[in-house]
């Protein structure tokens, strides 16, 4: 038996085979994938970072960044020369997921933590700003080429070259032991160090090592005497909160005093009470063109008048584990 076909229906053919091979790849936009962050097993070691944090796209292609660690990450695009808003003001004015960032507007995923998503898609060619407005020194850059030039790498690279970072960033190198080791024997049987941390760069950005943890703990006293907080994280605040949490994370509780030397200093008689430092960071950063940035409040100290243990947290990372106690003897 013998099939006929018109000849208009072999055309009409003929012209989807040739759409198909010759159109359909010029049309279609790629859909990338990077991941924000990293942690150790135990979460006391955080690498805040984008991964990885520079990539190659064509115009109108998209790019989903997972977040994988416990500790709150943005993923956030802001207008070149647009102020950023500090810490303490959070993250306002989220766009919904899948928006297009030309550099005309911002586009910021809000707060995400671990397992979370956030699309973002790039229209126009250009160089755009990756940051994380939750931790100063992580930033990465998208550079966006026309879809007739060629890009340097694949998929395979980028997942090849996160995995890379991360290792990288969360290794336990025998130096770094040696280095806390070193800060322990350093410290005075009352001095506990809040946190840890190192500021790295590549050419696409900033990242930052972060140890939450408090190194020394527990610290041993005896009644009468002080234990003197500082933080030892470039660019990351903690707090040392006994008793309830307060609503304002930021400011020291009401039984807070400032000694003479600008230190902070509270004074616990039970175990019942409630002290809070407040946000403790490092003495900051200058920057040249910049007005001298405040030294702030850089230390912490409590004197104990009864004996006992004394639990406390870090309440911006207790989550992640960032705890610790103070055993006051007789």
């Amino acid at each position: 038996m013998k099939l006929f076909v018109c000849s208009k229906t072999l055309d009409r053919f003929r012209w989807l085979l040739l759409f198909i091979v010759f159109v359909l790849p010029q049309v279609s936009n790629a859909q990338w994938q990077a991941t924000v962050g990293a942690q150790s097993h135990d979460k006391g070691k955080q690498a805040l970072s984008f991964l990885p944090n520079e990539i190659w796209i064509h115009a109108g292609d998209s790019v989903t960044w997972k977040i994988e660690t416990d500790e709150t990450h943005t993923v956030t695009f802001l207008v070149s020369g647009q102020t950023r808003p500090p810490f303490t003001v959070g993250c306002p004015g989220a766009t919904p997921d899948d928006s297009n960032f030309d550099g005309s507007s911002r586009v910021n995923g809000g707060p995400q933590i671990k397992g979370q998503l956030f699309t973002v898609r790039f229209p126009n060619v250009g160089n755009f700003k990756l940051v994380c407005l939750v931790h100063a020194n992580m930033s990465g850059v998208v550079h966006v080429l026309d879809p007739a030039e060629p890009l340097p790498h694949d998929q395979y690279f980028y997942d090849e070259q996160a995995a890379d970072q991360r290792r990288e960033l969360l290794r336990d190198r025998a130096e770094d032991h040696d280095v806390d080791h070193e800060r322990h024997d350093r410290l005075h049987e009352y001095e506990v160090a809040t946190g840890a941390g190192e500021v790295v760069a590549t050419p696409g950005g900033s990242s930052t090592i972060s140890v939450v943890r408090f190194l020394h703990s527990p610290t041993v006293i005896h009644v009468g005497e002080t234990v003197e907080w500082s933080n030892s994280n470039p660019s990351a605040p903690h707090t040392i909160t006994f008793g309830a949490e307060p609503a304002n994370l930021v400011i020291p509780s009401v039984n807070v005093k400032v000694d003479a030397d600008g230190a902070l200093h509270a004074v616990i008689n039970s175990q019942t009470d409630s002290v809070h430092s407040g946000f403790i960071a490092a003495a900051p950063q200058e920057r040249i063109g910049l007005a001298q940035a405040p030294l702030g409040f850089t230390r912490f100290r409590v004197t104990f008048t009864h004996p006992g243990v004394f639990n406390y947290l870090c309440a911006l990372h207790d989550e992640l584990g960032m705890v610790g106690k103070v055993i006051v003897l007789p």
